[in-house]
């Protein structure tokens, strides 16, 4: 072996992430508000940046071909008005109120001792989103000296105001104290809820008609009944702060012909810092102009970044709407099967990039809002040899359970028989079943109804 040491020269070719690179990788996997706040936090950075003030909504906006306007000069307008650009959906979280705070207004209006409403505030405070009590009688001891019997009447009377359900500890409770408000009472359906309702929920119906010594048509009523409820009380009140979809790109029908529109107007314009401008153009030399020239390189490279990730976007929606404009003219029922090599070599980039670019991103269609996902989905072959996607298939099973006989529904093997023998689409059982889960569909034995 030989160790002995020494300098060697060799030649080698690597390919090397730039921070440039990695940025304009990074900028293709953002959704367009997810940009906004990009280029927000860099103009932090960048003394030479600047964002334009959005016009007001009842100025006719000029328009641009570049997604990101680079303006050295303001205007007028610009420089010397101010501008309200309120956005309804920025207070919508506001305007929503919790089912805490809409406890504690009918809190006030009750007829009790400081101390019990003091109590009932902080029980309150402890209903959860869903509407459901949380925490327990040792953990309210250890904040007011209260007993138990003190603890259950504060919790009958949180539970005695609205919504119905309010304020339960389990679901058995929640349906419960919806149905004692019920007139006339169902004391059937009220023993099912507060002793049998895991039997129930798992469909052993027939035993416990037995048990109970009623009809399968009593506790098909039953089940009728529950429907009706709501398990989640404080669920239509305020919560999480909602998600703000915006799209991203719009695919907008002109007669035959579908045209792909960027939303660049949900961009911010960027220009130029204007003293910075004006020592750039100098071209002085030191400290100073070097930082400049090296923030100018940044600007630029951001903006060529942008304009990419823009471009990148229209070309693959647009093979993507090449590909599925039965989609785009008649529905999801139109939908074909799709691959990411589709699209790539239809938009010549590779198939790592149409995935970063699909992710997060929605396009506004004639049939409603989509993630750009959406359009990929795999295929069977028919008896002719023709493709149809899974989309179409899963409309197919859900089409014949719409219309089977409620009384007798059809298993899983019967759904692939029948598709196979209308449709002319071999699809196994196994793969039946997965769709079906997948649409939220219950097996046959739980579809069954006795009347």
């Amino acid at each position: 072996m030989n160790l002995e040491m020494g300098l060697h020269q060799k030649q080698t070719m690597n390919l090397v992430m730039t921070q440039e690179l990695r940025q304009a990788i990074s900028l293709l996997q953002l959704s367009t508000l997810e940009l906004n706040n990009y280029i927000e936090e860099a103009a932090l950075e960048n003394p030479l940046m600047e964002i334009e003030e959005q016009e007001s909504p009842m100025r006719e906006e000029p328009r641009y071909d570049m997604p990101v306007m680079w303006k050295d000069e303001p205007s007028d307008s610009q420089e010397y008005q101010d501008r309200d650009d309120f956005s309804p959906f920025d207070q919508l979280k506001d305007a929503r109120e919790r089912i805490s705070d809409y406890l504690i207004h009918q809190i006030r209006l009750l007829p009790a001792d400081p101390l019990e409403l003091k109590l009932l505030k902080y029980l309150a405070g402890n209903v959860s989103d869903q509407g459901y009590l949380e925490g327990t009688y040792e953990e309210t001891a250890a904040v007011f000296s209260i007993s138990p019997e003190q603890y259950e009447y504060a919790v009958a009377r949180l539970q005695s105001l609205e919504p119905a359900g309010v304020a339960a500890r389990s679901l058995g409770e929640c349906l419960l104290l919806q149905l004692e408000r019920i007139s006339p009472r169902k004391p059937l359906t009220e023993k099912v809820v507060s002793e049998h309702l895991e039997a129930l929920g798992e469909r052993n119906w027939r035993s416990l008609a037995d048990k109970l010594g009623v009809t399968l048509l009593d506790i098909q009523a039953v089940y009728d009944d529950i429907q009706e409820l709501d398990p989640h009380p404080g669920a239509g009140f305020g919560g999480e702060n909602p998600v703000r979809l915006v799209p991203d790109v719009y695919v907008e029908r002109e007669g035959e012909r579908f045209t792909v529109r960027l939303h660049d107007e949900g961009l911010p314009r960027i220009r130029m810092n204007r003293h910075y401008r004006h020592l750039l153009e100098q071209k002085a030399e030191g400290e100073a102009a070097e930082y400049a020239k090296k923030k100018y390189k940044q600007l630029v490279w951001l903006l060529k970044s942008i304009d990419q990730r823009q471009q990148t976007i229209r070309s693959i929606t647009e093979a993507i709407v090449e590909f599925q404009r039965d989609f785009f003219r008649d529905g999801s029922s139109a939908m074909k099967p799709l691959t990411l090599r589709d699209v790539a070599e239809e938009a010549e980039v590779h198939e790592s990039t149409v995935s970063r670019t699909t992710t997060n991103k929605y396009v506004q269609t004639p049939h409603g809002l989509f993630e750009l996902k959406y359009f990929f989905s795999a295929g069977m072959n028919n008896h002719e040899g023709e493709q149809t996607s899974t989309f179409a298939i899963k409309n197919m099973i859900k089409d014949v359970v719409k219309h089977e006989d409620k009384q007798k529904p059809l298993s899983d093997q019967k759904i692939s028989s029948f598709i196979e023998t209308e449709k002319g689409i071999s699809v196994s059982r196994r793969a039946v079943a997965k769709y079906r889960d997948e649409l939220s569909i219950p097996a046959s034995s739980k579809r069954k109804r006795y009347m």
